[in-house]
């Protein structure tokens, strides 16, 4: 078989497939155009609800006792007698005797100042009956002055008329100058009495301002703790001698604990507002700035398997911002720190120790809140009522923990997405499923009664 009929061989079943296909098109029908159903998408959501929000926040920081008890010895000398609790960690209560240093010296000073006292009043009192004495002697010569002179006058107006010699008239006159020379000399000593009065007396006010002194000397060589408190480091025992500013021991109040905490000023900002325009004035009242900041607080310590909490007031804000972290510092303070203790179970809340602490502003009522994952770079996604999805611009208030106020884009009742809705087109068809354990969750965050991140 030659190449040419070969090829002429593949035309008839080529003709073949032309006429078959030709047939199938003339005999086929045309398609039929199918509508496709659309599908809704399940997506959980909640009716935003309007809540009172309690706003709050997060900071740490390390407890301090209010009251410090740096014990200074105020005089020197040999301590001869120490309190058998004065050691590190100890308790002392109130006016309880503590130590007492030597007091022979000081108590050997107290007496020879009441001695010296005692000595000055006596010549105080010897001076001014002398001056009384004095200033009626001085009556009696000037009444024999006056005497004398009548004398010498009778005398001259004698001695004028030749009646006496000039020896007595002389003689009188010397009897006149003596008499008035008495009453000069008294004269001038009543002058002297009220300097030496006023040196007595300046003297006797040094000798008793220096026994003043010298007793409280002796009440500080008997040491009383002036609080309740917990005796820190111990430098000192019986025997060994004190110097006057030498440092003995520290003790640290037990009535109270503060705790700084250090907050970003955007949440503390969220937690102070004022419900008046009231300002602080030129010196601000300390008990009027905590009524007006009304800030609450929660002291957390977690150690192992337990956690202690401690309810805390606002006690004040630090005069600085941390340059560092651009924080406020947020004092709070624990009363009585020590009377809920259980050994073993429940630590005191002493020095040091590193806390968790809550603060709580005052609540804000009628807040249209939302979860935090429902905001979404500053859009809201809502279900209209044909379960339509609508994109919405959201304008925020402040976000806390899983939670976010909102101040724009949500109505109150209506359905917000909580679940992720990958991709979110616009208009597409939801099926809405109410998450009621997410709007529980959301209603007890907005009263605060869940634990921030």
């Amino acid at each position: 078989m030659t190449e040419r009929t070969k090829r002429l061989l593949i035309i008839p079943p080529v003709l073949i497939a032309i006429a078959l296909f030709i047939w199938l098109v003339r005999g086929s029908r045309e398609p039929v155009r199918e509508s496709v159903a659309e599908v809704a998408r399940k997506l959980r959501v909640i009716e935003a609800p309007v809540a009172s929000v309690t706003p709050r926040a997060i900071g740490y920081g390390t407890s301090q006792p209010t009251k410090v008890w740096r014990v200074v010895a105020e005089v020197g000398g040999q301590i001869v007698e120490v309190n058998p609790n004065l050691k590190s960690g100890a308790f002392l209560v109130k006016d309880e005797p503590v130590l007492t240093i030597d007091p022979q010296e000081y108590q050997l000073v107290v007496t020879q100042l009441e001695a010296e006292i005692a000595e000055l009043e006596a010549s105080l009192a010897e001076l001014t009956a002398r001056k009384v004495n004095d200033g009626r002697s001085l009556e009696i010569e000037k009444a024999s002055l006056e005497l004398a002179q009548h004398d010498l006058e009778r005398m001259r107006k004698l001695a004028g008329n030749d009646a006496v010699a000039g020896t007595e008239l002389r003689g009188e006159e010397r009897t006149y100058l003596a008499q008035q020379q008495k009453v000069q000399s008294l004269e001038n000593s009543l002058n002297l009495y009220p300097s030496k009065l006023a040196s007595l007396e300046a003297t006797l006010g040094v000798r008793r301002a220096r026994l003043a002194q010298a007793r409280i000397d002796l009440d500080r060589t008997k040491i009383t703790a002036p609080f309740g408190c917990r005796i820190g480091d111990v430098r000192i025992e019986v025997g060994q001698y004190v110097q006057r500013g030498e440092a003995i021991f520290t003790a640290d109040g037990i009535a109270a604990t503060e705790v700084e905490v250090q907050t970003p000023i955007s949440q503390v900002r969220n937690l102070i507002r004022s419900d008046t325009d009231e300002t602080l004035g030129a010196v601000p009242n300390m008990e009027m700035l905590r009524r007006l900041i009304h800030i609450d607080a929660i002291v957390r310590v977690t150690g192992g398997d337990f956690v202690a909490k401690w309810d805390a007031r606002f006690d004040r804000v630090r005069e600085r911002l941390d340059p560092v972290t651009r924080t406020v510092a947020v004092v709070v303070v624990v009363d009585k720190p020590y009377e809920r203790a259980i050994p073993g179970k429940r630590p005191p809340l002493f020095r040091d120790v590193f806390c968790e602490v809550e603060l709580r502003g005052k609540p804000i009522p009628d807040r249209i809140i939302i979860p935090r994952s429902a905001a979404h770079g500053g859009k809201v996604y809502i279900v209209d009522k044909d379960n339509r999805l609508v994109v919405r611009d959201l304008q925020l208030l402040f976000e806390q923990g899983n939670m976010a106020v909102a101040a724009g884009g949500v109505e109150a009742g209506e359905r917000v997405i909580v679940s992720d809705p990958t991709p979110a087109i616009e208009g597409m068809l939801v099926d809405p499923v109410t998450d009621e354990t997410a709007l529980a969750e959301l209603l007890a965050e907005a009263e605060g009664q869940t634990t921030l991140p």
